[in-house]
């Protein structure tokens, strides 16, 4: 019995039928994850967000499937070849790959040699041979011999009945789906430089002698060789261990699964070279070709899929960092020549002042850089300075230091923050309607002050794919990229809840259920009308229905509205079962709300009816007795340690404490504070074997860290937060696979090559 996407997605996430169909349905009404996941639990039977995401996607990827199912069977049908047997076998089929190989046989294409042969009336010379390779194939062949078929002599015949064989064996789709297998198990892919292209593609140097396993080839390696490839540096092949030992005309062993597979074998019969051949030729001009192709794109597949989720994690804790809270900012871009520019905020981030100051060479202008920042601090009442980490950063920070010292009455904090992205920011649309008279690098500035106050809020203003925390993030599917920064986007803002009455279009079009347009007459409308008093008043906003408000409204905060309940996470429809338990506890709102021994007194079960069971009333509990509690971490900071400033003023076995920039699947970067980020190899992530850095470390955690070994000249810094570490020790990870090729045996490190490349592209990344 084939079963059904709902049976297939319950199968695959191990849960009920019932679960998978009622979430189906919710999602194809229009409602958004978070909002299933958090409002409507009792109707999915509790499954979670990442259930969610994972169901959708499959959801997606299983409709395109059954789409395709039926174009083919029509196809089939309309040529009048679809058999009981080979219907049955369509609908069978559970993935793309196995559906197109059972279609290959009937999908059109341009007239092919063995098409031509069958036109010529060959193809029983062909069902002969094969039947029965006792047959004499130049004595069977004379009878087809036809001028005027095209067929001049018994080796034309021969040739054509060949191409039909070598089609008929390349169309089988049983065959293909063993022998694909076969090749991604034991497999092994092969690079080796472009003859005269050493010199310019010496960053993939260790690759121009490189051979391993095909199934254990990691994705950032896999995707380091691809765009070798790319640019025109490498060549790719597949093949298997030992094919360079064979002698030149041994057989493949596909070439046996395909001859065991038609009952083709040498027993000296007159045929049976004939088939051997016609197999040989087969394996070679059309399955490996058509194989070699599938399976190095079913490994850049897999390669991007695991990148995008890299991706993904990174851009998630990214956006979840501590944020510094309603604190006056000055942000500071630095900069040498043009200067720094400054920028400063008040509590909600609305632009104060700016100024532009030279602190640093060819002006030297110090001390009254210090005099406009003193001035600009106690103006504003700043607690915070926020200073970009690019270029003339560490110059900057000494500044801000020398400010707080020399004015200790300010009482100011100094912090460095990624910048990354608040150039694609400062020149945007978005940017230039805000602040249209301000100059593109001041509005640099007032990013990098804003997302010290809410990470979140702020980076939600730029593309996911311009904040650099991904891993060859330009070479993945750009569509599959954007789908799925786009659900981590979606997934960290609702988590949070936005502040209602200040929150920007960007953050509120990234609400459940709220569209730009929705976004955009919610500002215009609070404009307008001054602040959100209730939740109510979001159903006065134009457009914005009866399923925007359910969708988007337990998302939304109004922290000092008319109804206590209203900067929580409980929801308005829910507002009835609050009265109930006010009711059943004899006490008003504001009394109940955060005393946590009369909340845990209550038995949930109490209050359940029709519509709200079990787990939405033991969410409500939860959201008094904390409500609209902030998921995010505590807000805390590196020490950049004093004096080290570049990468010469680093030294083996320095002790530094750093922010983790990104993590990649062998290891992760560290901003120490010289311009460049140092790596943390995997294996020197923990004095524990790591499988996976993201189960250690997370981008934005402060970290401590030891240099191990400093390159100057190619700008690289190895660094490990294993204490036990000495400069100049391997760190090749334990239980690492063993390396194939010679040049990975040399290697200090069996990433080495990809971390080079990888450096350089992250370093760039994170500053656009």
């Amino acid at each position: 019995m084939i079963k059904t996407i709902e049976q297939r997605i319950a199968d695959e996430l191990n849960v009920r039928e019932i679960q998978v169909a009622a979430a189906v349905r919710l999602l194809d009404e229009g409602a958004t994850v978070p909002f299933v996941a958090r409002y409507r639990k009792e109707v999915t039977g509790g499954l979670d967000d990442t259930q969610l995401r994972n169901l959708e996607e499959r959801l997606r990827y299983l409709r395109e499937l059954e789409e395709r199912r039926g174009a083919i069977l029509a196809s089939i049908a309309e040529q009048g070849k679809l058999t009981p047997e080979l219907e049955a076998a369509v609908r069978g089929a559970k993935t793309k790959v196995v559906l197109e190989d059972l279609y290959l046989p009937y999908k059109p294409k341009r007239r092919t040699k063995a098409q031509i042969a069958r036109e010529a009336g060959l193809e029983p010379l062909a069902d002969a041979l094969l039947a029965d390779p006792g047959l004499n194939p130049e004595a069977v062949a004379l009878p087809y011999v036809s001028a005027d078929k095209g067929v001049a002599d018994a080796k034309a015949a021969l040739d054509g009945a060949r191409q039909i064989l070598m089609e008929r064996f390349a169309e089988d789709a049983e065959l293909l789906g063993e022998l694909r297998e076969f090749l991604w198990r034991d497999g092994v892919l092969k690079a080796a430089v472009v003859e005269g292209k050493e010199q310019e593609g010496v960053k993939f140097s260790d690759y121009f002698d490189h051979k391993e396993a095909l199934k254990g080839v990691p994705s950032h390696r896999a995707l380091a060789l691809l765009r070798g490839r790319n640019e025109g540096v490498l060549t790719l092949a597949l093949g298997l261990a030992g094919d360079e030992e064979a002698a030149p005309r041994a057989a493949h062993p596909c070439e046996g699964t395909i001859a065991r597979k038609f009952a083709i074998a040498d027993q000296g019969r007159p045929a049976d070279k004939w088939l051997a051949d016609t197999v040989r030729l087969c394996w070679r001009v059309k399955v490996f070709p058509h194989l070699e192709l599938e399976l190095l794109n079913r490994l850049r597949e897999a390669s991007e899929a695991e990148a995008i989720k890299v991706f993904a994690r990174n851009l998630h804790d990214l956006l979840l960092a501590a944020p510094a809270g309603p604190k006056a900012v000055i942000g500071l871009d630095p900069g040498l020549r043009t200067g720094v520019k400054v920028a400063v905020v008040d509590a909600t981030g609305k632009l104060l002042d700016t100024a532009t100051i030279y602190p640093h060479e060819p002006r030297n202008d110090w001390d009254r850089s210090v005099a406009v920042l003193a001035a600009l601090a106690a103006k504003h009442g700043a607690a915070l300075v926020s200073i970009g980490n690019g270029t003339a950063s560490r110059e900057t920070d000494r500044l801000a230091a020398d400010l707080m010292k020399r004015h200790p009455e300010l009482n100011l904090q100094k912090i460095v923050v990624s910048e990354a992205g608040a150039s694609v920011y400062s020149a945007s649309e978005l940017a230039a309607k805000e602040f249209p008279e301000l100059d593109v690098s001041l509005r640099g500035a007032v990013s990098i002050a804003r997302r010290l106050q809410d990470p979140l809020a702020e980076l939600v203003k730029i593309d996911p794919k311009a904040i650099g925390v991904g891993q060859y993030q330009h070479d993945v599917n750009q569509t599959e990229l954007a789908r799925t920064l786009d659900a981590v986007v979606e997934d960290c803002v609702n988590g949070v809840g936005v502040d209602l009455n200040t929150a920007s279009e960007p953050l509120l079009a990234r609400v459940s259920g709220l569209t730009r347009t929705l976004a955009k007459n919610i500002v215009d409308f609070r404009n307008a009308n001054g602040a959100f008093k209730t939740r109510d008043e979001l159903k006065k906003v134009p457009r914005l229905g009866d399923k925007a408000f359910e969708q988007a409204a337990g998302f939304l905060r109004i922290p000092d509205g008319g109804n206590p309940l209203d900067a929580s996470g409980v929801h308005p429809e829910a507002y009835p079962v609050v009265q109930r338990i006010l009711d059943a506890s004899g006490r008003e709102i504001k009394q109940l709300i955060g005393d946590s021994a009369a909340l845990r007194s209550l038995d949930p079960k109490k209050f359940t009816d029709e519509r709200f069971g079990l787990p939405t009333v033991q969410d409500i509990l939860k959201e008094l007795e904390k409500p609209g509690r902030d998921p995010r971490p505590e807000f805390k900071t590196a020490a950049f340690k004093e004096g080290v400033e570049d990468l010469k003023d680093l030294q083996p076995g320095m002790m530094l404490e750093g922010v983790v920039t990104n993590v990649t699947n062998f290891g992760a970067f560290v901003d120490i504070g010289v311009h460049q980020d140092g790596l943390v190899h995997i294996s020197a992530l923990s004095d524990k074997f790591v499988k996976d850095p993201h189960a250690v470390v997370k981008a934005g955690d402060v970290v401590k860290v030891k240099v191990l070994e400093v390159d100057l000249q190619r700008r690289r810094v190895a660094l490990t937060m294993r204490m036990t570490d000495q400069p100049g020790q391997s760190s090749a990870p334990r239980g690492a696979e063993r390396p194939l090729s010679k040049a990975q045996n040399r290697a200090r490190q069996p990433e080495k090559a990809a971390e080079g490349a990888m450096a350089a592209a992250f370093a760039k990344l994170r500053k656009p």
